[in-house]
């Protein structure tokens, strides 16, 4: 039969934003009902970087099976080179036939932009308008579209450590979706004064302090995906309360990690998984003035359920190049 290559621009134009949160709420919400099992993530050191694996089965109409596999080396940028390259492959899940190979890095922008629109329809207040972005890259500009098709946003702060990346953001997001965007300086002042806060940068220190937040703020912790990245201080972690994509991996890897390291929290204190609130296992959001995290390290079931609902619409349009790889 062949299997599909979907290069990036394929992807971005197969999945569109609401049919990719779609996706993944599904896949959130078979995971906290128990009809999806536990996702697998493997890392593998190498010289000046190393390999990050996702995997994991889910069933939409047939049984997928998927695999990223993203290759993270910091010295790319001197050399001209994305600092994350990687491809997904997507398998049936009942007879391991490869179906597709897809870019990753289009997979894991919408997906973790989707994770983060499904955590706000949850557990951000419903006329939340406010939002500061910190980190400009592709990545927050895929989290504010995102949020933009879920909550009313009007008035954007753009925050970067690169003052440059942040006003080019603000001007070029304030003009496509005809809000007020500002680009700051000052971190503090506008999450202060944000409903919904995203964090989606690399850092290996905290963005996020005690006092940072306005009561009833949704903060969505994307970046830290590895044991050395961190966005939350510990004590602020502590402070609020924590929903995870899942706990197990976030205590390993995410914001949580740093706050169990620091004897600041303990898994059992977290709040839920987010699937858990999407099929109505656990509670989301209860009440105006909760502060609430979620600790986002990406979940292997997003993936696959990403790059099934794009493999779909390709075998539907006719879209990608087939192959034979056991020619």
């Amino acid at each position: 039969m062949g299997t599909l290559v979907l290069t990036r621009t394929d992807v971005e134009t197969l999945l569109s934003a609401d049919a990719c949160r779609a996706a993944v709420e599904e896949a959130f919400r078979a995971y906290g009902s128990g009809d999806a099992a536990a996702p697998s993530v493997l890392g593998v050191r190498g010289a000046g970087g190393g390999f990050h694996i996702k995997a994991g089965f889910l069933c939409r109409d047939r049984q997928f099976f998927a695999a990223k596999v993203n290759g993270n080396f910091y010295g790319n940028a001197a050399l001209g080179l994305p600092r994350i390259q990687g491809v997904v492959i997507l398998s049936d899940g009942d007879t391991g036939a490869p179906l597709a190979v897809l870019d990753s890095a289009s997979i894991t922008m919408l997906r973790t932009a989707a994770a983060t629109a499904v955590a706000a329809q949850y557990l951000a207040t419903a006329n939340a308008a406010t939002v500061t972005i910190c980190g400009c890259g592709v990545q927050g500009r895929a989290q504010l579209m995102a949020l933009a098709r879920v909550r009313p946003i009007r008035k954007v702060f753009a925050f970067d450590s690169e003052q440059a990346r942040a006003q080019s953001f603000a001007s070029t997001m304030g003009r496509e979706l005809n809000v007020d965007a500002t680009a700051v300086d000052d971190l503090r002042a506008a999450t202060r004064a944000s409903a919904i806060v995203v964090t989606c940068t690399s850092s290996r220190h905290p963005l996020l302090c005690a006092g940072f937040l306005a009561a009833g703020a949704f903060v969505a912790a994307v970046g830290a995906d590895s044991e050395e990245k961190q966005e939350i201080d510990a004590a602020l972690l502590a402070s609020v309360t924590v929903v995870t994509d899942v706990t197990a991996q976030c205590a390993a890897i995410g914001d949580l990690h740093h706050a169990i390291e620091a004897g600041q929290l303990t898994s059992e204190r977290v709040h839920a998984e987010l699937g858990q609130i999407v099929a109505h296992k656990k509670p989301g959001r209860r009440s105006p003035d909760e502060i609430i995290v979620f600790d986002s390290t990406g979940m292997a079931l997003q993936d696959v359920a990403a790059s099934a609902a794009a493999y779909e619409q390709a075998v539907q349009t006719g879209r990608g190049t087939l192959v034979s790889l056991s020619a």
